[in-house]
């Protein structure tokens, strides 16, 4: 039986207990509206009304924040679901009411909007081993997180047992010797001994799952036919995050988008006849700050990335200048040799011919303006160890979309 309304779009704005949803179709008429909870009964009550429309598609709100959860129900159910990012709803809510005032069923219709009047909405995809790899890496990075409290707090307690001994940089190892090192006496002393020990414990344990997490994420990564721990800098952790975090190339056109979602791309801050460039605070932090960690290796080794951060400071650029301009040179080498694995397995890379429109990521194709400043070409092997010879296909490739 045929639908004679035709496609329409449940715009979803989700919250942890609750998700509020408006049906629109292909002329923004409301269809329906309702709010469920999302637990097992609010869940299959809200399927079982959207199955009035069998030609659906889901546009739910920030599918890489709180609409995560919801999203990925939605896709494990076999649905057909669209990213739409809080600031694009945010525009429609504005134009539409003349403010900007925030209620849960405002915000439905507005992401439904976007749904209809937004072809360039990335659609959704099950991607199990993906997930698995963005899920590891949060919970490496919690467990770094808890690290450093821990060590903070066994500072502490070794402070106080050995006044003027503490390292400053403190090991399970160190902190073990210097703990046997000491027998107070008193009831104080005993106690801050024990709870030092405890202290121990648990960083020696959270040690041991984050080298069990790090060898989990370096085989996902090597499973995934990746090649990025190849450029210097960039272990299994840092690589499992860009990853993560990238999804699918294919959402970025070039590598000048590419450097605008990390954030590494300098952002134009001219004035009159002055002619400047400022720091992007934009993009994805945390890949701005695992580039941070890849650019600061660089820099400890004898790489051709610390004789490029050296051109830079002898040119007249300021510590920080260079070590942004070596940021984005990495920036630049990453997105190539994210195009050269994509090329390997047979995909399309950003900006190609047939470049699908689904992804595994969940961010809007970035867009980048006159503030975006392209730099040179990289040559690989300046950051990267000899790619495959795929590397000359990569190169026309790429050359041809600039």
């Amino acid at each position: 039986m045929s639908n004679p309304v035709g496609r329409v779009v449940i715009g979803v704005d989700p919250h942890k207990l609750s998700a509020t949803i408006e049906v629109l179709d292909q002329h923004e008429k409301k269809l329906g509206t309702g709010r469920f909870t999302t637990d097992h009964a609010g869940y299959t009550a809200m399927r079982t009304y959207a199955s009035t429309w069998p030609d659906r598609v889901w546009a739910v709100e920030g599918a890489n924040g709180a609409g995560r959860p919801l999203a990925q129900r939605l896709l494990e159910a076999g649905e057909h679901v669209v990213d739409v990012p809080a600031k694009l709803a945010a525009r429609v809510r504005l134009f539409d009411t003349g403010h900007n005032r925030k209620t849960d069923a405002l915000d439905a219709h507005s992401v439904a909007v976007v749904g209809v009047r937004t072809k360039s909405l990335r659609v959704l995809r099950r991607d199990g081993e993906l997930e698995a790899v963005r899920m590891l890496s949060d919970r490496r990075e919690a467990l770094t997180r808890r690290r450093v409290q821990t060590v903070c707090r066994l500072h502490a307690l070794l402070a106080e047992l050995l006044p003027g001994q503490a390292k400053k940089d403190l090991t399970s190892g160190q902190a073990k010797v210097m703990l046997a090192s000491v027998r107070p006496r008193d009831i104080a002393g005993k106690t801050r001994r024990r709870i030092a020990a405890e202290e121990l414990a648990d960083l020696i344990a959270i040690e041991t799952k984050m080298k069990k997490a790090t060898a989990e994420l370096k085989a996902m990564v090597q499973a995934r036919q990746s090649h990025l721990m190849d450029i210097h800098g960039i272990g299994p952790v840092v690589a499992a995050r860009i990853l993560a975090d990238v999804g699918d190339v294919a959402r970025f056109a070039d590598r000048n988008r590419f450097a605008s979602w990390t954030g590494t791309a300098p952002l134009d801050a001219s004035s009159g006849e002055q002619n400047r460039h400022r720091l992007s605070r934009a993009g994805n932090r945390r890949v701005n700050h695992v580039i941070h960690i890849a650019a600061v290796t660089q820099l400890r080794l004898d790489t051709d990335g610390r004789a490029y951060y050296r051109r830079k400071r002898a040119a007249g650029k300021k510590p920080a200048e260079a070590l942004r301009c070596l940021k984005r040179r990495i920036s630049d080498v990453i997105y190539k040799q994210l195009v050269a694995d994509a090329i390997a397995a047979g995909a399309s890379p950003g900006g190609h011919c047939g470049a699908s429109q689904e992804s595994s990521a969940v961010d809007l194709p970035p867009h980048i303006d006159t503030s975006d400043q392209p730099l040179p070409d990289p040559h690989s092997r300046r950051y990267a160890a000899p790619v495959p010879p795929r590397k000359s296909t990569v190169t026309r490739t790429l050359e041809a979309t600039r």
